[in-house]
């Protein structure tokens, strides 16, 4: 992973919402299904490949060629995140169904 940093502040994020949770409510259940929840959103913002999934939606089932000389180069990037409607939706559907099943398990 390039940037440990944002995987630093999600992780803390994390538990701080956790801490928040179960000093609310006392359910350890509920502390572990935030714990899940979180790091499976976690997981689906900072992990996947965004070179990969960078692309049109139509291209993302073609392999990717990697440019020459290039394969052994880590170094940092700056990528920018390029709008594509379809990858958008489909993000923002995923993720606002989760918080919703969280908020209504969580506030019960």
């Amino acid at each position: 992973m390039e940037n440990d940093a944002a995987l630093r502040v999600c992780l803390l994020a994390l538990a701080a919402l956790m801490a928040v949770v179960g000093l609310c409510t006392f359910s350890f259940k509920k502390v572990m299904v935030t714990y899940v929840y979180g790091i499976l959103g976690i997981a689906g913002l900072l992990l996947p490949d965004w070179e990969f999934f960078d692309r049109d939606f139509s291209q993302w089932f073609t392999p990717m060629t990697v440019p020459p000389g290039s394969a052994g180069n880590q170094t940092a990037r700056v990528r920018r995140f390029k709008f594509y409607p379809l990858r958008v939706t489909m993000l923002a559907t995923i993720y606002c169904f989760g918080l919703y099943k969280w908020w209504m398990f969580v506030s019960t």
